[in-house]
């Protein structure tokens, strides 16, 4: 019996796992098109949208590392990732760090 109930919580666990790294990233999808309404364009380079697009379709899951080269940018970032944080995910979710 302790072993059909250790199995099952096992087996359940990848589940959980992906659904939450799914849901992470719709919910990082849904910030960035909201941030880049309230901020609009202007500021921001073509290579960091698309960065982040890259990001977004790998399923927010490829190493990216972005990093803010104007005040635009990084005033997307920042609000990106207390966006991010607000739904419950660590500030490392966010592709951005700089060298």
């Amino acid at each position: 019996m302790l072993r059909l109930a250790v199995a099952l919580i096992l087996s359940g666990t990848p589940a959980s796992a992906d659904a939450w790294g799914d849901k992470k990233c719709e919910l990082y999808r849904a910030a960035f098109e909201d941030a880049r309404v309230m901020l609009g364009s202007d500021g921001i380079s073509d290579s960091f949208t698309d960065g982040n697009a890259r990001f977004i379709a790998s399923g927010c899951t490829e190493q990216i590392r972005l990093c803010p080269q104007s005040v635009k940018e990084l005033e997307l970032a920042d609000m990106l990732t207390v966006m991010t944080m607000s739904e419950g995910m660590a500030s490392t979710f966010v592709p951005f760090g700089c060298p």
